[in-house]
């Protein structure tokens, strides 16, 4: 989507937040994004709706999505549900569809549409199985509004690229049935030890995103108070979520368990890294790593020993406007202070846009180009960040490029093994910054076959 369009609002009816029947006024544009918001209730009603659905109108004007507004469940049909690029469920409740327009949902959503839940989206429909897993999890208890800390687990998705790692705010925090980490991708979780009521045994997820049998799932569990819609923290929180689910800005939003920080964001946890060759990185107060100077690289020591099969994890962003900004992360290396001894014993994963496609984004520098379509569609613009995994598995390479793998490449060089080597990311000269935050490692199981031959799917 080109963000400097305007946005234009139709509200659907002059008194939709009472229930009134009314079609949407227009249809929908291929260069135009298009939301509906759905505010139903058939059990408890909030009080904030009005100011939520005032909150996203206002945030399409400023942003680019045209909304349209209805608590008409005749909505929900798969002619009109094609019309809209996502849709959200505000502060509903309770049984809001009947079987016809719950398959419709389910056709939309299979079809690649996107679904936003806010707050007690999670209290609803409890008989529909398919919304269950589009939610991630349903509504348990809530302790009384209070104050409480939430912790920032992904500050690459745009709905918490913004967020300090810790978020204090005040909020009804609902507990769920059960835990869908291990179904969705958290996005943040809330410190139980922060206030009292929390009931989940101190993994206590709060919003997540998924892709979901072919559409794009975010639900945050914020979003109870009529305050909540004029913070600026939290409207930049729901914007992110709108702009992910109708695919306006790509992220990874697949299940993320498992993984140990390398670097966390503080300086504490750098002490394990060493700076080869000229340049550096710099240290923001928001816990990101920026590129200076160079050409250098800035590798991971550990305990000395090099690693094996494993999926390497990062967040990265281009700081320019022309994408031209040039850095890479390095694989399979042996330690040492000359930068240029990864450059001819590893392989760099490439990050510069501009260049030849064995040498652009996603590239394993100089030996394979990345699916360049793939690429494309995968790849935020400069200014907002983007998420790697590394995967290395015996001599195989994989890349994946917010969550779609771009690249598939396999090592037949023993001097460039890739079964125990480090890793590092690149400075590569005075006019490129690229900034890095979280990066965490996963081993993976050792692949029993030591020779150089191509890996299997």
């Amino acid at each position: 989507m080109n963000t400097t369009k305007r946005w234009s609002t139709v509200v659907v009816g002059a008194a939709l937040l009472v229930g009134c029947v009314s079609e949407p006024a227009v249809s929908h544009s291929a260069d135009t994004e298009r939301v509906l918001v759905f505010s139903k209730t058939a059990g408890f009603r909030h009080d904030s709706i009005p100011d939520g659905v005032a909150a996203v109108r206002e945030l399409g004007q400023s942003a680019g999505f045209t909304v349209d507004a209805t608590e008409d469940a005749a909505a929900f049909t798969a002619r009109n549900l094609r019309r809209y690029d996502a849709v959200v469920f505000l502060s509903t409740t309770g049984d809001v569809l009947d079987p016809a327009q719950q398959r419709a949902f389910e056709g939309y959503i299979r079809g690649g549409g996107g679904y936003v839940g806010v707050h007690a989206a999670a209290d609803t429909e409890y008989d529909w199985a398919f919304y269950g897993g589009l939610a991630g999890a349903y509504f348990q208890s809530h302790p009384a509004i209070q104050p409480a800390t939430v912790v920032v687990e992904d500050r690459a998705h745009p709905s918490t690229s913004a967020l300090s790692p810790t978020w204090n705010r005040t909020d009804e925090w609902y507990n769920y049935r059960s835990n869908p980490r291990e179904r969705v991708h958290v996005l943040a979780s809330l410190d139980e030890s922060s206030y009292t009521g929390g009931t989940m045994n101190g993994d206590h997820p709060i919003a997540w995103c998924q892709d979901y049998q072919g559409g794009r799932a975010f639900y945050t569990g914020l979003g109870h108070t009529k305050e909540s819609y004029a913070d600026p923290a939290f409207r930049g929180h729901l914007l992110g979520g709108l702009r992910y689910a109708t695919g306006d800005t790509q992220a990874d939003c697949r299940p993320e368990n498992g993984y140990r920080p390398l670097f966390d964001g503080t300086a504490a946890s750098l002490t394990d890294w060493k700076q080869a060759g000229p340049g550096s990185f710099t240290l923001s107060d928001d816990g990101t790593l920026t590129s200076s100077g160079g050409m250098g690289m800035l590798w991971y020591a550990g305990s000395g020993e090099g690693l094996g099969s494993y999926s390497l994890k990062l967040d990265w962003k281009m700081a320019g406007s022309s994408g031209d900004d040039n850095s890479g992360v390095f694989v399979g290396f042996p330690p040492s202070d000359d930068p240029w001894s990864a450059v001819d014993n590893g392989y760099e994963i490439q990050i510069d846009a501009t260049d030849v496609p064995e040498k652009t984004t996603g590239s394993v520098y100089g030996f394979r180009s990345a699916d360049l379509k793939k690429r494309d569609r995968a790849l935020n613009p400069p200014g907002e960040w983007n998420t790697y995994e590394i995967r290395v598995e015996g001599e195989r390479l994989r890349v994946w490029l917010n969550g779609v793998k771009i690249n598939d490449f396999t090592n037949t060089d023993p001097a460039r093994s890739l079964r125990d080597g480090h890793i590092g990311i690149q400075n590569h000269g005075a006019d490129d910054h690229v900034s890095f935050r979280d990066i965490r490692l996963r081993e993976l199981p050792a692949k029993a076959s030591s020779s150089l031959a191509p890996a299997g799917d």
